[in-house]
């Protein structure tokens, strides 16, 4: 479906004009061109300037679109759309019987146009369908010839105003087309959640430009109100005129309704399937509200096991923090002890070389007043022998007695000499 804009709008009718909606004739040709038999390899005839000589025939006219239909190596088949009927006759009028020629073809195109006949039921149709029906009861509503089925309607054209602009609206559908009689029933398929999953059919179209459509189904109350709906949309589209003023068409489909749709029984078996498809999907929620519910409870167990190793591991590393930091103060300690205990032997290895060197120097100063003593000593041996030791000097006596051991008394050590020093006297005297 192609919307178009509407230049011209005097041969629209209203169709509800509370909702700005109207009908306008289907202004649309239908033009062949014959295509000359290609001789030369590789040589092709191009679509687009064909177009474009067409749109120049028609000149002051202008075609709303055109496009190609039908394409084939014999002819080109073009539909195009102008502003209104009259101005139908006058491009039929330059078109129909004439040729072009294109550059580069030696062969003129002929060219064949006819007012484009619409794809639309008549009365002898549904007339005939239902009569032949075997499944049909034509007492029956939904059953007879009283139900039309809409494709292609603008679900913007048909929402309410305060509502969604991309969803249509059952009570819009039953306003626009009761002009034509009294509804018994409507039907916007797309607007129910589980027709999709009973009929396996996608209800939402998009057509060009990305509007989006829907299809629709109206009964009326009686035969009458169908047949002039049908009359009605026969040969129109429609046209919706927005508060600026301007105004936009499209192309709808109209059929009459084949499936009984609006049937008691149709309506009592989608009932039906719709209470199934309810009851299954309470079902599918209620196990979706379960597993909800299971995997919560496990991940409620899974943070409560993560919680209680979490706890578990941190009084095991505490503990064996405690412990390393105990076994660490006991090799602190240890290590404290050692460290006094080699301080302690250091201190007493200096203290026992320090008195081993006081000693040292002390028996080092001993030895040299010693020999310096007993050089005087044995210089005055022969002294002491002749018993002249009074004559010493006291210094002399004094340290004398002290390495010697002898009383002060030199009247003593007359008496009892030194043997060695007598050996010495007597030495040096028998020599």
């Amino acid at each position: 479906m192609i919307f178009i804009a509407a230049v011209d709008t005097a041969e629209a009718v209203d169709l509800c004009p509370e909702f700005s909606l109207y009908l306008k004739p289907i202004s649309r040709i239908t033009v062949s061109v014959a295509l000359p038999h290609l001789k030369t390899p590789g040589k092709s005839i191009s679509n687009w300037e064909v177009m474009e000589r067409l749109k120049a025939m028609v000149h002051p006219e202008q075609f709303s679109s055109l496009r190609i239909s039908k394409s084939s190596m014999d002819y080109l088949r073009f539909e195009g759309e102008v502003e209104n009927r009259s101005a139908v006759k006058r491009s039929l009028a330059k078109l129909e019987g004439k040729s072009i020629k294109l550059s580069g073809f030696t062969d003129v195109l002929k060219i064949r146009a006819v007012e484009h006949k619409t794809d639309f039921p008549t009365r002898h149709d549904w007339d005939s369908f239902f009569r032949d029906a075997k499944d049909m009861n034509e007492t029956v509503p939904g059953e007879r010839p009283d139900t039309i089925h809409l494709e292609g309607l603008p679900c913007k054209w048909f929402s309410m105003k305060d509502g969604a602009p991309d969803r249509p609206s059952e009570e819009v559908l039953r306003t626009v087309f009761q002009r034509f009689g009294k509804i018994r029933n409507v039907d916007i398929p797309m607007l129910d959640p589980y027709r999709e999953e009973m009929t396996g059919k996608n209800f939402n179209t998009f057509s060009f430009g990305g509007h989006l459509n829907f299809e629709g189904f109206v009964q009326y109350q009686d035969h009458t109100g169908f047949v002039r709906a049908m009359d009605s949309l026969r040969g129109m589209k429609l046209m919706f005129k927005g508060d600026d003023g301007k105004a936009v068409a499209c192309s709808i489909k109209v059929t009459f309704d084949t499936t009984k749709h609006l049937s008691d029984s149709s309506l009592k078996k989608r009932q039906q399937e719709r209470l199934k498809l309810q009851e299954l999907e309470k079902q599918r929620e209620e196990q979706k509200r379960r597993e909800k519910e299971e995997e919560e409870r496990r991940r409620e167990e899974e943070r409560y096991c993560r919680s209680l190793f979490c706890k578990l591991k941190e009084k095991e590393e505490k503990k064996t923090q405690k412990k390393l930091k105990k076994q660490q103060e006991e090799e602190q300690k240890n290590l404290q002890l050692k460290i006094s205990t080699e301080e302690r032997k250091l201190l007493l290895a200096q203290r026992n070389l320090e008195s081993i060197r006081l000693i040292a120097e002390l028996l080092s100063r001993a030895k040299v007043h010693f020999i310096t003593n007993i050089t005087c000593f044995l210089s005055h041996s022969t002294a002491i022998a002749a018993g002249h030791y009074e004559m010493w000097n006291p210094v002399i006596k004094r340290e004398f007695s002290v390495y010697c051991g002898m009383p002060r008394n030199f009247k003593a050590l007359h008496d009892n000499p030194p043997k060695f020093g007598l050996r010495n006297h007597n030495r040096h005297k028998s020599t």
